[in-house]
């Protein structure tokens, strides 16, 4: 367990130390609000070192493997240098800094501390016995997976069940297209019922969203989604389980049993956790060059990293061990994650400066002439633009467009913030990038000799999947959210 304490430990020290010392400089003189960054003074060059830091992401894999995997923490870096280089030209160094924090601790910070305990928490939980990879059987991880995403997350869910799916169908000839189902079902669309589910809602009830919100408002669009992805599969997977030998059909029956169970009452503490802070609003904040963090989060994010460290005391290290579990797709979710928070912050200005600012011809594209929002526009823009730029920072930029007001966009503006919810987590599936858990579970599969397809190739597999269900939304809306 130590050894995995100090992988821990390694892996979010630069977090940690910016955390340390941004509450540092809480308590030194400064003013109540440090100053902003203002969007209508940038232009399009300062989107590029986010344009190249996805670039990179998406091109470096493909062309360059064994270079990106020693180092694409040191690219994204460097991506990042540039970004607050040129903030720092143009607006100074206080702007820079507190425009800095404010990326990290009022919104990345929060978000991988949650993706770390539901991935700890998850690798936990130790799926044993044979499963027989057969388009039934898949078909119920997938749809228990999908299930499972809204409540423990669709990290947690991805962790759960990708090992013991990737064991069930390892010795299939074809296995690719069943690990791409997965991370479209279970990495993403399952979540779109809760802030546990997907990054990008966690985002939203962070800007203030209820969180129940998007369960009373979305579960008849997802279980359609869903639905029909579920039957899509059981199609392709008969297909090309009735071309494959015999032999690779039969295996030994061998009873499942699930181990570490105690980690099952740790992720009822993440849920805990998470409604606590929703429900409890003590008024108490601390100010950070600006960026006010308030006592309930603080707390929230404290009783995670609590939970995981438990989840690592309390778990046998022979259960991690079985699971295959490794700190390396975490840390690649958050070094990578880090520098696209912190990349992104030229853009989220440009676009929070609205019609004068360079991406004005956005704000008219979801805008209709009367002035009220295009909600169609808002679900093809957002999940096209989550799917290349992550869904998190993407539904953040588009909740922010659409006025940032979470009780006004949970009211009349209802089908807005439907529209920005569907189209971050439904088409966060298109790419690996489009959401953090689709990372780790490719990682996972290519540790476990399956071949999965280059960053392109996926696409292509997601866009003919996802792409008729999305236009099922637009033209045939089963509920009064896009009309």
């Amino acid at each position: 367990m130590f050894s995995l304490v100090f992988s821990f430990s390694v892996t979010f020290r630069r977090s940690s130390a910016l955390a340390l010392a941004a509450l540092l400089l809480a308590v030194l003189p400064h003013s109540a609000h440090a100053a902003t960054l203002d969007g209508t003074a940038l232009n399009w060059p300062f989107a590029l070192p986010f344009t190249g830091l996805l670039f990179s992401i998406a091109i470096w894999p493909l062309l360059f493997p064994k270079f990106w995997h020693s180092h694409y923490g040191k690219i994204a870096a460097a991506w990042s240098l540039v970004t607050l280089a040129s903030i720092a030209w143009l607006a100074g160094g206080s702007v820079m800094l507190a425009a800095f924090v404010h990326a990290m601790l009022g919104e990345y910070l929060s978000f991988i501390i949650l993706l770390f305990a539901l991935y700890t928490v998850a690798g936990g939980i130790l799926v044993t016995g044979h499963i027989r990879g057969t388009p039934g059987n898949n078909a119920v991880i997938l749809a228990i997976g999908t299930a499972m995403a809204s409540i423990v997350g669709t990290t947690g869910a991805a962790m759960i069940l990708v090992r013991p799916l990737i064991r069930a169908n390892i010795s299939r000839p074809h296995n690719t297209h069943v690990v791409i189902f997965f991370i479209i079902l279970v990495a993403n669309v399952g979540g779109a019922l809760s802030p546990l589910g997907d990054p990008p809602l966690f985002v939203g009830f962070l800007q203030g969203v209820d969180f129940f919100w998007t369960t009373r408002n979305l579960w008849i669009q997802t279980i359609v989604v869903a639905g029909l992805l579920l039957a899509i599969f059981i199609v392709v997977d008969l297909w090309r389980f009735r071309g494959e030998p015999v032999a690779v059909q039969v295996e030994a029956p061998d009873p499942v049993r699930i181990r570490g169970l105690v980690n099952l009452v740790l992720i009822a503490a993440i849920i805990a956790s998470i409604l606590m802070s929703a429900s409890w609003r003590p008024g108490v904040a601390v100010d950070v060059l600006g960026t006010r963090l308030e006592l309930q989060n603080l707390v929230r994010d404290g009783l995670l990293v609590v939970i995981a460290f438990l989840s690592l005391w309390l778990t046998r290290d022979e259960h991690r061990e079985a699971n295959g579990f490794s700190w390396e797709p975490i840390r690649e979710v958050a070094k990578l994650f880090a520098a696209i928070f912190t990349a992104i912050i030229p853009v989220l200005a440009m676009l929070d400066a609205g019609k004068d600012g360079t991406f004005a011809w956005l704000l008219s594209a979801v805008t209709e002439r009367d002035g009220s929002p295009h909600q169609v526009a808002y679900f093809w823009y957002t999940g096209l633009m989550s799917a290349f730029l992550d869904n998190a920072p993407t539904y953040l930029l588009f909740f922010k467009l659409a006025g940032g007001d979470a009780t006004v966009l949970m009211g009349e503006l209802s089908g807005t913030l439907a529209a920005i919810s569907m189209g971050a987590v439904y088409m966060g599936a298109l790419t690996y990038i489009g959401n953090a858990p689709n990372f780790m579970v490719a990682a996972i599969a290519i540790e476990s000799g399956i071949k999965m397809p280059s960053f392109f190739g996926y696409l292509f597999w997601a866009a003919a999947i996802l792409i008729p269900m999305f236009l099922l939304l637009t033209f045939l809306p089963v509920a009064p959210v896009l009309s």
